[in-house]
């Protein structure tokens, strides 16, 4: 007996030392976990993750997504699939941001990156709470996980992983999300779960996975070796990516998530998370690829239209055979095919040529980032304005270059010639004809194309002018291709549309030659492997600057929403209206987003000086007057303006002189100064004035404004006075420069009067409300703002000589263009025209559509011709004199 009460003593003595031993090392608290990483880990291990992690990009778009976040919400960062890494790098990171830092990862075990003392700690916690319950303690179930989110830390957890879901489907083991949506349904605070992506590889994924791929993971779900080979070889291409966060307060809320059961409430919260990381993905990657076979062979297959190409052969007396190889034949006309390698060496090789050509390539990373945004909901549609050849490389160039998949570009046919042909289709490019007239199975099939583009979630980039400016200034939307696109919303291959409308400006265009030659009347060369090899000597010269701006997305879907209108019940006539004014909302957010550049505020105060020649400071003055109008509308111009106007201003006139557009009246003079008499080079008007009307849109209202004051032949007026005059010249050139359906006349001209009133140009009258007087000073800078709309009124003067003397089947309108190019000439020889600028085939196409509009076809409309003369002479005498 003594023997056993020694023994149990013993027994007894042990546990009250072990548990004083075991108290010692745990101290206050039991609560040890693998899934605890700890702020202070081993020495060696921090230094390499910290060097691991400072390789990665983290931009500071995705830290104002965290900042944005009220501090008392509970944050628990999301990931797709269960990697350490990832983890590591958003703790490391975070936390040297101050930002909150997941420290609690759920189903994690840091086993090996534990220092030992707390690898000791976790094993005497363990075994204590089984020598007690005979199970091992779990963070979920006691409570340890929700304490410690409470008490502000940040957690961490995967979405998809085969043995998890193993454990929670077969072992009905605790689902972190379910945990979270019950915290959430007991507390006040909002727990804040922000998806999470590290990208290794940008690139877009194969519908057949490689050798590579089977070896070494995929390019969403990269292996080990491959992840740290990226990591140590081309950290720079990896993306850190974080979404918008989602407050699981506001999700568990929703109508068809509040009606569900908690278990039901985890599966769609799972969903909806995996959709948004896989969206996130799919923005920076694009879709997964499909070789050209793959989508022809969708298109022909698909029902719909396996019916009408037999209902085409039917009604064209043709076999079925001789359809299908006409179609397919279309498809092969018209498909691009994406290739990466293309791809990447297009953006090795752009590089070097944009570094040569251009000073610099000006672009909003905050715009990008919020374009970004938007296509993880639905695919954009990119509508930039068309200056240059170079808009095809530019866009998708900074698009790939900030991490975006290249859009499919809608080209003309025209640039379809070997060799640059295939390499466009590799690049992306699909090809288009001018007209789709006579060929209804072409358009078919062109459509089919469109719609499995957006079905699959490519992005798109059209033209909406159809072709290139040569004016400077953009041109009336085509609603052909808009409308494809809405067609293809509406018969559902997708579920929304983010037309995202895209400025693109520059110092000087490349093709100002060429295009002052078909300004006056030179026919456009064609594309030929000729042209491309002469185009080897633009890259001795330098072109400035580049200018691209990203408007805010237009969501169609809400735009449609807020006309309140349906498409599918709408007649064709009213749907074409609808597409228009759609057009036109683009072109006006293109035009309101555009960047001011000195090249053509200087150009603008040169030509609208009344004379061939001029004084510097003559050009000073109208320049200073014309940057305040921009400075009154928040435009944005150019930083050299910003930063040096002066030193811009003067680098411009520099730039024009050593071009030969202007030239130094005594060429003895040395010094530049602002009595310097320069002379304009008549040849070169029409270049200046391509610059001047890259502008022009900044100053068109206050245009209309001043000529209708300056019509009311008194100084002193009402504002109501003027509706009349502004209206007629808006409808006028309606076809030149584009209203704003979202703003009435009185409205434009009110914040003209306001800026005439703040100039000093115009004072209120103290005894009436709505009565204004011209000042002394005020007179002479009306001109100077109406002087924008003088070669377009001689223009239309041209026109209006030429229904005077010609009936209307007299010419077909390409010949009616040219016979009034040839009178414009012989008038501007006799001086009865004064501007050479004037004499644009353009502005002539633009005025005959209006005037034969308006009741104006030949000499039997004498009376409305006389009509229109009469007002047009009237203007020209006001702003000249």
């Amino acid at each position: 007996m003594k023997l056993f009460q020694k023994l149990k003593d013993l027994i007894i003595n042990f546990r009250l030392k072990f548990r004083r031993m075991i108290k010692c090392m745990l101290g206050n608290t039991y609560d040890y976990f693998l899934c605890f990483y700890p702020s202070h880990s081993g020495y060696f291990i921090q230094k390499l993750i910290k060097r691991l992690i400072n390789k990665l990009n983290f931009d500071d778009h995705n830290i104002e997504k965290i900042k944005n976040i009220h501090k008392d919400s509970i944050v628990v960062y999301a990931s797709k699939n269960k990697r350490i890494l990832d983890f590591l790098y958003y703790h490391t990171k975070l936390k040297g941001l101050d930002l909150p830092y997941p420290q609690i990862g759920f189903d994690f075990r840091f086993f090996f990156l534990l220092p030992v003392k707390r690898l000791l700690q976790i094993f005497l916690c363990h075994m204590d709470y089984f020598f007690h319950h005979f199970n091992f303690k779990d963070p979920y179930t006691t409570g340890y996980a929700t304490k410690e989110l409470l008490n502000g830390r940040s957690g961490f957890v995967c979405l998809i992983e085969e043995e998890d879901f193993y454990k929670r489907f077969i072992k009905s083991t605790p689902d972190p999300l379910f945990l979270l949506i019950q915290l959430q349904k007991s507390i006040d605070k909002s727990v804040m779960i922000i998806p999470e992506n590290i990208i290794y590889v940008t690139k877009p994924m194969r519908k057949e996975p490689t050798l590579a791929d089977i070896l070494f993971g995929t390019h969403e779900k990269p292996g080990f070796i491959k992840r740290f080979f990226i990591i140590l070889r081309q950290p720079e291409k990896i993306r850190v990516e974080l979404a918008n966060p989602v407050n699981l307060k506001d999700f568990i809320n929703r109508p068809e998530i509040e009606q569900l059961d908690s278990e039901f409430q985890t599966h769609r919260l799972r969903s909806h998370l995996v959709e948004i990381l896989n969206r996130q993905r799919k923005s920076i990657t694009g879709p997964v690829l499909k070789s050209r076979q793959e989508i022809t062979e969708d298109i022909l297959t698909r029902k719909s239209l396996r019916e009408y190409l037999a209902q085409y052969a039917v009604e064209n007396n043709l076999t079925l055979r001789k359809t299908h190889k006409k179609a397919a034949g279309y498809i092969k006309e018209i498909a691009a095919n994406y290739n990466l390698q293309v791809i990447n060496f297009a953006s090795w090789l752009l590089t070097w040529v944009f570094k040569n050509i251009f000073e610099d390539l000006v672009v909003n990373q905050t715009e990008i980032n919020r374009m970004r945004e938007k296509s993880t909901e639905a695919p954009l549609i990119l509508v930039p304005c068309h200056k240059s050849h170079l808009d095809y490389l530019l866009l998708p160039y900074v698009m790939f270059k900030n991490n975006m998949p290249c859009p499919h570009i809608a080209a003309g046919k025209n640039l379809s010639f070997w060799p640059l042909g295939p390499l466009f289709r590799r690049g992306g490019a699909f090809f288009l004809r001018r007209t789709f007239q006579g060929a209804p199975l072409y358009t078919k099939i062109f459509a089919a194309y469109l719609e499995k583009l957006l079905y699959e979630g490519f992005n798109i980039k059209i033209f909406i002018e159809g072709g290139r400016s040569r004016t400077g200034k953009l041109l009336a939307p085509k609603p052909g291709g808009l409308a494809m696109l809405i067609n293809a919303y509406n018969n559902g291959a997708c579920d929304n549309l983010y037309f995202v409308p895209v400025f693109i400006g520059y110092d000087h265009v490349l093709e100002e030659d060429s295009y002052l030659k078909e300004i006056e009347g030179g026919k456009k060369q064609p594309e030929t492997l000729k042209g491309l090899i002469n185009a080897r000597k633009f890259l001795k010269k330098k072109y400035g600057k580049v200018y691209m701006k990203f408007n805010e997305p237009i969501s169609l879907k809400d735009y449609i929403q807020d006309k309140n209108i349906d498409l599918s019940k709408i007649s064709k006539q009213e749907y074409i209206g609808f597409v228009k004014t759609f057009g036109y909302k683009l072109i006006n957010a293109i035009n309101t987003n555009a960047v001011a550049t000195p090249h053509g505020i200087v150009a603008s105060a040169v030509l609208n000086c009344s004379k061939n020649s001029f004084v510097k400071k003559q050009m000073i003055a109208r320049v200073t007057t014309y940057m305040n109008i921009l400075t009154f509308l928040n435009t944005e111009v150019s930083d050299a303006l910003l930063v040096d106007p002066d030193n811009a201003l003067n680098a411009v006139i520099n730039d024009f002189i050593s071009r030969d557009f202007i030239e130094l009246a005594d060429e003895d003079d040395k010094d530049i100064t602002e009595n310097t008499v320069f002379i304009v080079k008549d040849n070169k008007r029409a270049i200046l004035d391509y610059y001047k009307n890259s502008v022009i849109s900044f100053f068109v209202y206050f245009s209309y404004t001043a000529v209708a004051i300056l019509e009311t032949d008194r100084f002193q007026f009402s504002s109501s006075d003027l509706v009349i005059r502004y209206k007629f010249l808006e409808k006028m050139f309606t076809d030149e420069f584009f209203f704003d359906e979202e703003t009435t006349y009185e409205q434009d001209i009110s914040t003209c009067i306001k800026w005439f009133v703040n100039e000093g140009i115009l004072v209120p009258d103290s005894s009436e409300s709505d009565m204004f007087r011209i000042t002394s000073q005020g007179l002479r800078k009306l001109k100077w703002v109406a002087a924008f709309l003088q070669p377009f009124f001689e223009s239309y003067k041209t026109t209006l000589l030429y229904f005077e003397k010609y009936k209307e089947e007299k010419h077909d309108a390409k010949e009616r263009v040219k016979k009034i190019h040839s009178m414009g000439t012989k008038l501007y020889k006799t001086k009865i025209i004064t501007f050479k600028e004037s004499l644009s085939q353009i502005n002539y196409k633009n005025a005959a559509n209006y005037f034969t509009k308006n009741g104006v076809t030949g000499p039997q409309d004498h009376i409305q011709i006389e009509y229109y003369k009469n007002i047009l002479d009237r203007l020209i005498l006001l702003i000249a004199s």
